[in-house]
């Protein structure tokens, strides 16, 4: 059931629905777009929406997830598909939920089609919509940007109680838990199934293994048992998708980025996964572990070093290990088989009915398909254009001369397969070659990078692709690719079995490394597109937008790195690296590089830079022989060669903190180094890097006790973010300055700027800032004498370092020494209870306390 609609600040990124016709409003669609962009709200735009076969079920949960509803209208009612009595214009407003706020704007004069006039009729009745005219595209942008802007403000006052909500609500996000997913149908036929797995988990079982060939329906039914599981854990159930991993070694680091734990580079991602469960009750539901069998030891490793984790796991064969409790998914029943049909028949054809006629017939196709979920779906996706009997007629001869499969399959995974080939018989050229071409991508891919890979050229082809809209939609109308939620913008994905078919053919075809370069300059140039926007206001919009694409860009890499193509892997790492670093990714970059560093192959001086750049910077706080300075030294110098000033000054941060690890800081080299990284940023240009320079000459104020400089550094840098909109540099920045103002004995400045660091690692998603943030809150609390508050943060801060594998605090904050002084004056013994305490509290909990506004009087004495 839908909540009521709150209209909240435009930095929250509220989702515009936009329906219009394509071609005839293409420019004013694009002013409605910038219009919307300019209020930094999020337009969903949804291009299938309109086209000739419209997936329903897909517009109707980008609607349900949008926040206002844009209609633009001119002269086009929109094609009707056979068997519509509708168009997919007049579709989207008829499925627009009824509390959804409504913009209408018609252009004049026209020369409509009676179904639109009939249309606009019945919207200018509905009370519920706002309805305007407009004559060009410039007059409806500005109409657009200011309705939207007085709806905005005519709601503020609603939302204002909820800001604080909203923080909260990111911040139990933080440690990025990835939870189960939400299916836009429902599951029929495995009650019985969940009830089993269920009472198998309830009586102790801690490692379930659902067993079936490729679209059985091992996964939906996965999910729905974990559903019914999750509460008897805790701390909930954690989805961890395999699909996309072909190394076993790559296991442990996929469980870890399912459970929020960061990958650094400086732990053992093993070990810190041990300590992230230790003392956690969590259900962990692992997809896809076929491919990756030999990946077995590290779950039972990590099952015995965390007595309250349970999994399940969905593989085609056992993982045979102990503890192991199999259970096998067969077809669907005989009823429930036919309850599927019917219901995908309805999505594909809404007036099909089961009637006594057809009841017999359409059995009979459930049986020939051996009443396997996935390949019911592709059958009942050909009732669009096929009768009952015409589809087991052309079904039966079909799989009759179909051999795909391989004969070494189980008989019902065969016929799985077979349905697959069968469905894409029917399909033309060019939607046959855009199925194999999307095989190229890990997890979903979005509509921009389908259309990249589908419209790429053979050499010497005029033709690069045909219609690869026109050619997508008939794969999603066919139920051979799905829609999957990427957020703003609409996704889709494949299950894994037709995936695997969709590779099969791409190999087949001779095509498959030009198609997977293809897929790799599209990522490439969104690297490229935005690196800059990385720094700025649209920061935390492709913070997102890049963690929904993690898999692609390690798809695009590995098939750089397996090319030995260095030059664009390194480039690809490079434009990327604030996202991989604020992600917990840094560990994993570290191996792609080393991979060129250690091939003997002869570098560019760029590309070595950035190797030797991303395979120390992770070490400096570990530099006993002083070997990471000198190479962070020579990817200066590189850097310095090729004329990268960015690079270089970049390079020379993370040699100033080299220099400042240890027990022998060098402030003097440190002054001198980040002196040099200043100059470089301000010659560039670069406000990014000016403020990251600032931070770090503040930190060298800081250790020569030279502490009102360090704050007047900190306060530019400060500025500076403020003004890009630049919120990673913003929370780095407040924090510090968090710090010098605490040292200068102004504890109330001191807790807004560590309150503000809070908020904003918050809405990050960042685990590593939000633990900052929260230990310069225990500073502010011991100060004031408060053991129990100034624990109960300490114990919070500790928890979600464990939980999130970041370790490398001690470098970066100070609040330990105002722990001590507590314990010194005799509250050590109610300060430990309060850490146990802390301990237990969730992130938005801490985050909570962290925030709570009550004020302290003046420290008692001296802490400092």
């Amino acid at each position: 059931m839908r909540t009521a609609h709150v209209i909240r600040t435009p930095d929250q990124q509220l989702r515009i629905f936009v329906s219009s016709t394509l071609q005839e409003l293409a420019a004013e669609r694009r002013a409605t777009r910038a219009a919307i962009e300019r209020l930094h709200l999020a337009p969903v735009m949804f291009e299938l929406g309109a086209s000739p076969h419209p997936p329903r079920e897909l517009y109707r949960a980008y609607l349900d997830q949008s926040d206002v509803f844009l209609g633009v209208y001119w002269e086009r009612y929109g094609w009707v598909a056979p068997d519509e009595s509708v168009s997919g214009l007049e579709d989207e407003y008829n499925l627009c939920p009824p509390d959804l706020p409504r913009l209408l704007y018609v252009k004049s004069p026209a020369n409509r089609e009676p179904k639109l006039t009939e249309l606009l009729g019945r919207i200018r009745d509905d009370d519920r919509a706002a309805y305007k005219y407009f004559e060009t595209a410039k007059e409806l942008g500005r109409l657009v940007e200011a309705d939207l802007a007085t709806l905005l403000a005519e709601r503020f006052d609603q939302s204002r109680v909820l800001l604080t909500a909203d923080v909260l609500s990111d911040a139990d996000r933080v440690v990025e838990p990835v939870r189960l997913p939400v299916a836009l149908t429902d599951l029929i036929g495995r009650d019985r199934d969940i009830a089993a797995i269920g009472g198998m988990l309830a009586s102790g079982t801690r490692l379930v293994t659902l067993t079936g060939p490729g679209g059985i329906g091992k996964s939906r039914l996965a999910i729905a048992a974990a559903r019914a599981a999750e509460s008897q854990f805790a701390d909930g159930a954690v989805f961890v998708d395999l699909s996309a991993v072909h190394n076993p070694d790559r296991v442990a680091h996929t469980i870890a980025q399912a459970l929020g734990v960061r990958d650094t580079g400086d732990a053992p991602v093993l070990e810190n996964l041990d300590t992230a469960l230790g003392d956690r009750r969590i259900l962990l539901l692992l997809d896809n572990f076929e491919q990756v069998l030999d990946a077995a030891p590290v779950l039972t490793a990590l099952l015995a070093a965390a007595p309250g984790v349970a999994a399940i796991v969905t593989s085609r064969s056992l993982l045979r290990v102990s503890a192991e409790q199999s259970y096998e998914v067969g077809p669907l029943a005989d009823d429930s088989s036919l309850n599927l049909f019917v219901e995908r028949a309805k999505a594909a054809k809404p007036d099909f009915e089961l009637t006594a006629a057809n009841s017999d017939t359409i059995a009979r196709v459930c049986t020939a398909v051996d009443g396997a979920p996935l390949a019911i779906e592709l059958a009942a996706a050909r009732i669009r254009v096929l009768s009952p009997a015409d589809l087991l007629d052309r079904l039966d001869r079909g799989l009759a001369v179909l051999v795909g499969g391989g004969r070494d399959l189980p008989e019902r995974q065969q016929t799985i397969r077979r349905t697959i080939e069968w469905s894409t018989q029917l399909l033309d050229a060019g939607q046959r070659r855009l199925l194999a071409r999307l095989g190229v991508f890990e997890g979903g891919f979005t509509l921009e990078a389908a259309e990249f890979v589908g419209a790429t050229a053979a050499p010497g082809d005029a033709d690069a692709g045909g219609d690869v809209l026109t050619d997508l939609t008939a794969l999603v109308d066919n139920s051979l690719v799905g829609p999957h939620d990427s957020g703003e913008r609409p996704g889709f994905s494949m299950q894994a079995i037709v995936r695997e078919y969709a590779r099969e053919q791409l190999a087949a075809s001779g095509e498959s490394d030009r198609i997977r370069d293809a897929h790799a300059r599209f990522f490439l140039e969104l690297g490229d597109r935005v690196e800059s926007q990385l720094k700025g206001e649209r920061q935390r919009e492709w913070m997102r937008r890049l963690g929904d694409e993690r898999d692609n860009l390690r798809a695009a890499e590995r098939f750089l790195l397996s090319s030995r193509d260095w030059d664009r892997a390194a480039r690809l790492a490079f434009s990327l690296y604030l996202y991989w670093w604020v992600a917990g990714l840094l560990g994993e970059v570290r191996t792609w590089m080393d991979e060129a560093l250690d091939s003997r192959d002869e570098l560019s001086d760029h590309t070595r830079a950035i190797a030797l750049y991303f395979t120390r910077t992770i070490m400096f706080w570990k530099d006993p022989d002083g070997s990471v300075a000198a190479d962070l030294t020579e990817s200066a110098d590189l850097f310095h060669r090729v004329g990268d000033p960015d690079g270089e000054g970049l390079t020379r941060i993370s040699l100033a903190l080299a220099l400042l690890a240890g027990g022998k800081p060098d402030t003097e080299r440190a002054r001198e180094v980040m002196d040099t990284s200043l100059s470089l940023f301000r010659g560039s240009g670069s406000l990014w890097g000016e403020s990251m320079a600032l931070v770090l000459l503040g930190r060298v104020a800081l250790l020569q006790r030279k502490v009102p400089e360090a704050r007047d550094h900190f306060e530019q840098s400060l500025a500076i973010t403020r003004r890009t909109d630049d919120i990673v540099g913003q929370r780095i920045a407040s924090y510090h300055l968090g710090w010098a103002l605490l040292l200068l004995g102004q504890v109330d400045e001191a807790r807004a700027d560590f309150a503000l660091s809070v908020t904003l690692s918050a809405s990050l998603g960042h685990a590593e800032g939000v633990a900052y943030g929260i230990e310069g809150m225990v500073a502010v609390a011991a100060l004031a004498g408060d053991a129990v508050r100034a624990g109960r943060l300490a114990g919070a801060a500790r928890a979600l370092r464990e939980r999130s594998g970041t370790h490398n605090g001690p470098m970066f904050t100070f609040h330990q020494r105002y722990l001590d002084r507590l314990a010194e004056d005799g509250k050590g013994e109610q300060l430990e209870e309060a850490i146990t305490a802390g301990r237990a509290l969730t992130v938005e909990q801490a985050v909570a306390e962290a925030l709570a506004g009550a004020e302290h009087e003046d420290p008692p004495g001296d802490y400092r």
